[in-house]
C-alpha cells in the first residue's frame, strides 16, 4: 500500500510544489490548508481565503483531495495572543517559532494523523536525514533559504513522521521546477510579513487587542547614564539594536540597547554598548541534547545565516551561555537555536 503523506498547503509555490514532488515520488498525497484568518487579516497574508483559493486550485490540478483545517480559535490563542504579551513585556517574539510548535507541528500534527497519514510534509527549507541510527534535523543545502532555525522544538520522535522535499533545493530551484511543472503559483511572490499583522503595523495590531497600555503610551528616551535625550511613542514600538526612527540627535550613532516597560523608556547607547557575550534562555526543548555540560557548541541567536561559537552550561531549567566573540544586539524573546555542524540540537527563548 501507499504511504500517505498530509501536506500543509499554504497557497503558496513552496508547498504547492511539495505536493507536487510527493505525488511524484508516489505517495498517496493529500492537502490541508490551515483556515487562520480573521477580519483583521491582509490580502497577502499567507492564511487568507484568498490562499485557501490558491492551495484549491493547486490540489484540483495535481488531483488529489483537499482539506480546509478550521484552526482561526487555537491560532489566536497561541499565536496572537501569545505575540501581543510579549510585546507588552517589552520583548521581541519570534511569531514563527510558537506557530510551528503549537500549530503546523502540534494541531496540524494530529490532524495529519487524524485522517490516516502516515507522515505530515511542509515546503522548509530544512533536511531530516538518518545518520548513526537516528534521525536528525539539519539546516537545509540553501543557506540563504534555510530554515531549521525556526524548527528547534520538534522532537526526536517527530522526526522520523514529518518530510521535508525542499531541503536539498535552492529557491531558484523551486521556482524553475514549478515553472516547469506548470503550477498556478510558479510566480507567487513570497509572503516577507508576518501574516496577521495588517501593513506590518505592530502598534495598531497591539493597540486593538490590549488597548492604551503601558507600552503603547509615550515615555522618554534615555541614555545609559540616566540623560533624557527625547520622547518616544511606545516601548513595544521599539526592539534592541534599533537606529532608524528614534528621532533624537547625538554626535554619534545612538542604538537602543535596552527597554523598561515598568518605567515607559527606551535606553539608548553607542555602537559598543549592544554587544554582549553572554545570555540566558528558557523554555528550552532539545531535540538530542548535548551529553555533557558545559558543551561547546554553535548558536544562532537571530533567523539570519550568521552563527557563533559558544559554551552552554546548565542552569536549573534554563541555560547560560557564554560566546566566544561578542554578539550583537541580543534580544529577548528571540530563540537561540544551537547546533553540532549543520544538525540542529534545540534551542530556548533568550530573557
Amino acid at each position: 500500500m501507499k504511504k500517505k503523506v498530509a501536506v500543509a498547503m499554504s497557497g503558496g509555490v513552496d508547498s504547492s510544489l511539495t505536493a507536487a514532488i510527493l505525488l511524484y515520488r508516489g505517495f498517496e498525497v493529500v492537502g490541508v490548508t490551515m483556515w487562520l484568518e480573521n477580519e483583521e487579516f491582509h490580502e497577502k497574508s499567507c492564511c487568507s481565503s484568498q490562499e485557501i483559493q490558491d492551495a484549491k486550485a493547486v490540489a484540483s490540478q495535481l488531483g488529489i483531495v483537499h482539506y480546509v483545517a478550521d484552526f482561526r480559535k487555537i491560532f489566536r490563542a497561541e499565536v496572537e495572543d501569545y505575540f501581543v504579551a510579549e510585546y507588552l513585556r517589552g520583548r521581541t517574539p519570534n511569531p514563527c517559532v510558537h506557530c510551528n510548535k503549537k500549530i503546523k507541528f502540534g494541531k496540524l500534527f494530529d490532524f495529519a494523523k487524524y485522517i490516516g497519514a502516515d507522515y505530515l510534509a511542509t515546503g522548509h527549507y530544512a533536511r531530516i536525514v538518518f545518520e548513526d541510527d537516528r534521525y536528525k534535523l539539519k539546516k537545509g543545502v540553501d543557506l540563504k533559504k534555510d530554515q531549521s532555525y525556526v524548527l528547534y522544538n520538534l522532537t526526536a520522535e517527530m522526526l522520523s513522521q514529518i518530510i521535508f522535499p525542499l531541503g536539498e533545493m535552492s529557491k531558484s530551484e523551486t521556482r524553475s521546477l514549478a515553472e516547469s511543472l506548470n503550477l498556478p503559483v510558479a510566480d507567487k511572490p513570497d509572503s516577507q510579513e508576518i501574516c496577521f499583522v495588517p501593513n506590518n503595523d505592530y502598534k495598531n495590531f497591539i493597540l486593538s487587542r490590549a488597548g492604551e497600555v503601558d507600552a503603547l503610551k509615550a515615555g522618554e528616551i534615555v541614555d545609559t547614564s540616566g540623560k533624557v535625550l527625547g520622547r518616544h511613542n511606545g516601548v513595544a514600538n521599539y526592539t534592541i539594536g534599533q537606529r532608524k526612527g528614534l528621532g533624537i540627535a547625538a554626535e554619534c550613532p545612538l542604538y537602543v540597547v535596552r527597554l523598561d516597560v515598568d518605567k515607559r523608556q527606551v535606553i539608548v547607547g553607542k555602537a559598543d554598548e549592544i554587544f554582549s557575550y553572554e545570555l540566558t534562555a528558557e523554555n528550552v526543548h532539545w531535540i538530542y541534547p548535548p551529553k555533557k555540560f558545559p558543551a561547546t557548541l554553535q548558536a544562532k541567536i537571530r533567523y539570519t545565516p550568521r552563527i557563533a561559537d559558544c559554551t552552554v552550561e546548565s542552569f536549573g531549567d534554563n541555560l547560560r551561555v557564554k560566546f566566544f566573540e561578542p554578539q550583537r544586539a541580543i534580544t529577548a524573546g528571540q530563540s537561540i537555536v544551537f547546533y553540532n555542524g549543520d544538525e540542529v540540537l534545540g534551542g530556548g527563548v533568550i530573557f
